[in-house]
């Protein structure tokens, strides 16, 4: 299951460095080396301290964790919607992922020019917003201007419906709200989804500081951001670009141990894949054995057979059962044999929903 959170900011922000970051970052590197699909989209491994115990009980021939991925949208500036910095090539590049990271600059330093002058995070996020909400704009001007007059003249309730649609989403636009904040009824989300519409999609700020207020109390610049992502209930990670840099060139121990000394418990970067894996509803579910031991991403809400194809559309077409235990029983008994002599190993058919932690045996036959 391939899924993308893109990340966007104004340029000089930091967003550079935290991708150049995360392209570096690779958990388990001999198992699942590190892929550059292209020169702006780094796949990185999803910390995951289950699979790390999993390997330990099994010792299986190699461990694969499951991935997501990071595309680094070029720096977007005031006018992008209208082509300034060849903004409306950039802004194409958002309607492919899935999630939106927006990188907000909270630190002020002399010697990188911010491209606005001066250091205020929520005028740089309503920029943002308000490129993705006219890019949002154009499209359904677009498509209301090719349906509009058909659905004035005809009594067809497909067309009446999405002209009804659009109208919803055009008033909210115009009032400068982003689309991840108006309610949507199923039937009109099914309905928008062709158009991939820009603040349709989930988001999480990245406030990036220095070193130094990373490790102090607060920083008055993240709690602006704290306080206006709060009323779209968005999450916002505090970062260091510049020690995540200096993290993403260390082993995992090393980084663990430099983490500790800081009094740190986990990196930015493994906070934004988290929060990110989160923000998608995504769950992670394994198989286990000598051979293999591997994640596998899901939808929360999928049903076994569903998550059986994620591996093989052959599972999913041929599924009998499967055969499941929690990662939470398996870790108490520290054994399969022992699990099962609990009573704590479960059939399950078709009509099962996979719960984050599964392990899972899928039977099949085709």
């Amino acid at each position: 299951m391939s899924l993308t959170a893109g990340i966007v900011g104004l340029p000089n922000v930091g967003k550079s460095t935290l991708f150049n970051a995360i392209t570096k970052k690779n958990i388990l590197a001999a198992n699942y080396p590190f892929a550059t699909i292209d020169p702006n989209v780094g796949v990185v491994t999803v910390p995951d301290k289950r699979l790390e115990f999993l390997e330990n009980l099994y010792h299986p021939e190699r461990t694969i964790p499951t991935t997501f991925e990071f595309t680094d949208i070029a720096g977007l500036v005031k006018g992008a919607s209208t082509g300034e910095g060849l903004g409306n090539k950039f802004l194409s590049h958002i309607r492919e992922v899935d999630a939106i990271c927006e990188v907000v600059r909270c630190f002020c330093d002399k010697n990188i020019i911010h491209v606005e002058g001066d250091v205020d995070p929520i005028r740089d996020i309503e920029i943002i917003n308000v490129e993705l909400m006219l890019a949002d704009l154009e499209i359904i001007e677009n498509r209301f201007n090719r349906i509009g007059k058909k659905a004035t003249m005809t009594k067809d309730k497909e067309t009446k419906f999405e002209v009804e649609v659009l109208t919803k989403i055009k008033e909210n636009l115009e009032q400068n709200i982003p689309l991840r904040q108006v309610s949507f009824e199923e039937e009109e989300l099914k309905l928008m989804k062709p158009f991939n519409l820009l603040t349709l999609k989930p988001i999480v700020y990245m406030a990036n500081v220095s070193e130094e207020d990373l490790l102090a109390d607060g920083n008055p610049y993240v709690d602006q951001v704290k306080e206006y992502a709060a009323k779209e209930n968005a999450k916002v990670i505090t970062v260091c670009a510049k020690m995540e840099s200096e993290l993403a060139e260390l082993n995992e121990d090393d980084k663990i141990n430099f983490l500790n000394d800081l009094g740190i418990k986990e990196s930015g970067l493994d906070q934004l894949i988290h929060a990110t894996y989160s923000l998608l509803g995504l769950a992670t579910y394994f198989t286990a054995g000598s051979d293999e031991c591997k994640a596998w991403t899901f939808r929360k809400g999928m049903k076994a057979p569903e998550c059986a194809g994620i591996i093989h559309s052959d599972f999913e077409r041929g599924f009998i059962r499967a055969e499941v235990m929690s990662y939470e029983d398996l870790e108490k008994y520290e054994s399969e044999v022992k699990v099962k002599e609990a009573g704590r190993m479960r059939l399950e058919g078709k009509e099962y929903i996979m719960n984050d932690g599964d392990i899972c045996h899928f039977r099949f036959n085709v």
